[in-house]
């Protein structure tokens, strides 16, 4: 009986997170270069490293627009720029430009590779460290998360997709 409790035990302590981490896709940020991309030391990470000067720019632009817009962001983020649409599926990414993930980081899909797309991540990062993930999760509208970044991200698009343009229009006005 003690042998098959603790054979159970062994089995869930690897189960767990290998189940975690296939279907929790966006945890992949945790460590991504497990995902086939390559990292350099300020946690800025690609599927391609001939476009990480590319990469590079988008991210230090972005920095610099929150920073002089909204404020310095304190801690950045792991930064994933995908270049591939297998890359983008990796972290959990299906048809949306970009994603911020909590705390964890960003992962950028190959159309977010555009200032605008970059800098709307950023503000949810500064978001999320300003507010807090349990504050922008349970009790953050998001006409709020996502009218503020679409409004203050400086995106060029005269007309978005709803809920958004509705949320940027109220974001607008409050």
């Amino acid at each position: 009986m003690k042998l098959r409790h603790a054979a159970a035990i062994v089995f869930l302590a690897h189960a767990i997170p290998a189940i975690t981490w296939a279907a929790v896709k966006p945890l992949r940020l945790v460590a991504p270069e497990l995902n086939g991309v390559v990292c350099i030391q300020e946690r800025l990470c690609t599927d391609d490293p001939a476009r990480l000067p590319e990469a590079r720019a988008l991210l230090a632009e972005a920095e610099d627009f929150v920073g002089r817009e909204l404020g310095a962001i304190q801690r950045r983020p792991t930064v994933v720029f995908c270049s591939t649409d297998e890359c983008s599926r990796a972290f959990g990414l299906t048809g949306a430009a970009g994603i911020t993930v909590g705390p964890l980081g960003v992962v950028m899909a190959k159309r977010g590779w555009q200032p605008f797309y970059v800098r709307h991540e950023l503000i949810h990062v500064l978001q999320y460290e300003r507010l807090g993930t349990l504050q922008m999760w349970l009790f953050t509208p998001s006409w709020f998360i996502e009218g503020m970044a679409y409004g203050r991200s400086e995106d060029p698009r005269q007309s978005l997709s709803q809920p958004f343009q509705g949320w940027r229009e109220r974001y607008g006005r409050w």
